[in-house]
């Protein structure tokens, strides 16, 4: 079939996100101005660059007593720091408990169960199980078309590695089953990798 996305799809459940398929999720905590924590999964998350290394996600929804889009966004916009933690298959329950729709007053890190601590360079909490989890200054955000669409991009300044997904030192994303979103409310888990070298390798 073909469609084009300003006339419709014709279809019970819109296919672009199964498309583009599987994602990594962002899971990333944020402090607001008054010390609050924040926790919520994003699934429009990816890296950009090595040099220095740096992440993007976007946030398509906004709140309307934020001054900017939702909590996460708002406070990474007020404060300039942001935590991304990878989800692993024993955590995806959490995860979907802090997607939830919650009052700034809420700390989803409780009420998802989770054990928090510092970070090392910013001013921030992390998931302290986390199998991986990517301390982020923010370099910029930017404003895309539609109504509430922007993506922040940040400059990863420090990296925390659960020694149990380490192999010979290498970071293992079967380890612990990392978390992928697909399309509709569907998920999958990374249980299988293959190397495969470059003609120039």
């Amino acid at each position: 079939m073909f469609y084009e996305p300003k006339n419709g799809h014709g279809l019970r459940h819109n296919p672009f996100n199964a498309v583009i398929t599987p994602r990594p999720i962002a899971w990333i905590a944020t402090r607001d101005a008054q010390g609050r924590d924040n926790l919520a999964p994003y699934s429009f998350f990816n890296g950009v660059a090595y040099d220095p290394p740096q992440v993007m996600f976007a946030s398509t929804a906004g709140k309307p007593d934020r001054d900017l889009g939702k909590d996460s966004l708002d406070n990474i916009n007020k404060t300039g720091v942001f935590c991304v933690h990878l989800v692993q298959e024993d955590m995806t329950n959490a995860m979907n408990v802090s997607s939830g729709s919650y009052g700034r007053e809420v700390d989803e890190f409780s009420r998802a169960g989770l054990a928090k601590t510092d970070c090392e360079v910013i001013s921030c909490a992390r998931i302290a199980a986390a199998p991986a989890a990517l301390e982020c200054k923010l370099t910029q955000i930017t404003r895309l078309p539609g109504a509430e669409n922007y993506v922040c991009f940040g400059e990863v300044v420090g990296v925390h590695l659960n020694d149990e997904c380490m192999v010979d030192g290498i970071f293992d994303p079967t380890a612990k089953g990392l978390l992928a979103r697909m399309g509709y409310r569907n998920y999958t888990l990374v249980r299988d990798q293959f190397e495969l070298k470059r003609p120039d390798d």
